[in-house]
C-alpha cells in the first residue's frame, strides 16, 4: 500500500504542557485509518496539526509527498475536515452551506454548483437543499456536516466522530458513505467512541494516550497484543453425581486448552485464539454421555483492548 500520509516524531507543546510527544505515525492510500484515545489522549491535537491548523515544535507531516509547512496551501486543498461539533451557518440552507464550504477551495460558478449538487445527493439531502439546518434533525445535519467537508474532493479526509447523538438510519448511512469514498479513493481518519463502528469501517487502528501510540495495527493484530486466548463455552446438563473433577484433568490435558472448569451447567475452556476446531473438546463431552446444549466462543473486542491498553473508560 502506498504511503500517503506521514507523520514522524511529532512533538506539541502547550506551554509546559506536551499534547503530542514524539508521535510517528503512517497511513496507505485509500485507507480509512482508525484513531483512538481517552479524551485529553493528544487526538485532537494530532488530527489539528495534521490540517496546519495549528503549529508544532519539532518534527514532520506529508500528505501525498506534500510538507505541511513548506506546500501549506497546496495541502490544505488536499484535505477535508468533518468535526466533532456541527459547522453549519443557520441562516444559510443546505445548498447554499455547502457552497460556502466549497468555495473556500477554490470552487466557483458552474464546477461549484456541480460539487454542492453531488455531495448533497451523497449524503442523501438532495430533496433538502433548500431547508436550513434549523429545521433538520440531528442526524440530517450531521450528513449535511458531512457534506460541507468533501464537496471539493479531497484526497485526505478527517472525520472527528462524525455519528455523534444521530439515529440508527443516519449512522449506517454515514458509515456506508465513508466506505464509497474510501473506494472513490479518498484516505480516511476516522474518530470514535463507539467501537462497533471503528471494528465495522477501519482497515487499521491505533490507540493514543497521553500524547503517544500505545498500539497499532489491525483489530485482531491488537486483540492478540493484548491476550491469545478466547473463551469456549459449552452449555450441558451435569448431573448431581457426575465426576467433574475427571473431566476437567482430561481437557486441561488437550492441545490448545490452557484452564477448564464446570460452572452452572456450564464447561468453561480457555482456549488457544488460533484454534477454530473444537470438535475434539464435544467428543470428550459426548464420551462422558453429557448432552451439548449449545456451544458460544467469545474473544476480546476492540473495547476491551482500549481499556485493556490505556486502563481508562472509552469516555
Amino acid at each position: 500500500m502506498k504511503e500517503f500520509l506521514s507523520v514522524q516524531n511529532l512533538v506539541k507543546n502547550y506551554g509546559d504542557f506536551c499534547a503530542v510527544d514524539d508521535l510517528s505515525f503512517s497511513v496507505g492510500e485509500r485507507e480509512i485509518f482508525g484513531l483512538l484515545g481517552p479524551n485529553g489522549a493528544g487526538k485532537s491535537t494530532t488530527m489539528n496539526v495534521i490540517t496546519s491548523l495549528c503549529d508544532f515544535g519539532k518534527g514532520s507531516v506529508t500528505v501525498d509527498g506534500m510538507d505541511i509547512v513548506k506546500d501549506k496551501e497546496k495541502v490544505r486543498r488536499f484535505i477535508g475536515m468533518v468535526p466533532q461539533e456541527i459547522a453549519l451557518y443557520p441562516f444559510l440552507n443546505a445548498e447554499e452551506n455547502v457552497k460556502f464550504f466549497a468555495s473556500l477551495y477554490g470552487l466557483k460558478g458552474k464546477e461549484l454548483n456541480s460539487a454542492a449538487r453531488e455531495a448533497l445527493e451523497f449524503v442523501g439531502l438532495s430533496d433538502r437543499a433548500k431547508m436550513k439546518p434549523k429545521k433538520m434533525s440531528g442526524g440530517m445535519k450531521r450528513r449535511l456536516n458531512i457534506a460541507c467537508g468533501i464537496a471539493h474532493h479531497p484526497k485526505l479526509i478527517i472525520m472527528d466522530e462524525p455519528t455523534v447523538g444521530v439515529d440508527a438510519q443516519s449512522r449506517e448511512h454515514i458509515l456506508g458513505s465513508i466506505k464509497t469514498l474510501r473506494e472513490r479513493g479518498a484516505t480516511v481518519i476516522y474518530t470514535s467512541h463507539y467501537m462497533n463502528e471503528v471494528e465495522d469501517i477501519c482497515d487499521r487502528i491505533a490507540i493514543i494516550d497521553h500524547g503517544k501510540f500505545v498500539a497499532c495495527g489491525t483489530e485482531q493484530e491488537l486483540i492478540s497484543m493484548v491476550s491469545d486466548s478466547k473463551a469456549l463455552k459449552i452449555s450441558t446438563e451435569v448431573r448431581a453425581n457426575f465426576p467433574a473433577d475427571d473431566l476437567i484433568s482430561e481437557f486441561s490435558m488437550l492441545p490448545n486448552v490452557k484452564k477448564a472448569r464446570i460452572d452452572n451447567g456450564e464447561i468453561i475452556l480457555e482456549i488457544n485464539a488460533s484454534c477454530k476446531d473444537f470438535t475434539l473438546f464435544l467428543e470428550h463431552i459426548q464420551k462422558r454421555g453429557l448432552p451439548i446444549c449449545g456451544i458460544t466462543s467469545e474473544s476480546m473486542n476492540l473495547e476491551d483492548v482500549f481499556i485493556a491498553l490505556t486502563g481508562r473508560e472509552l469516555r
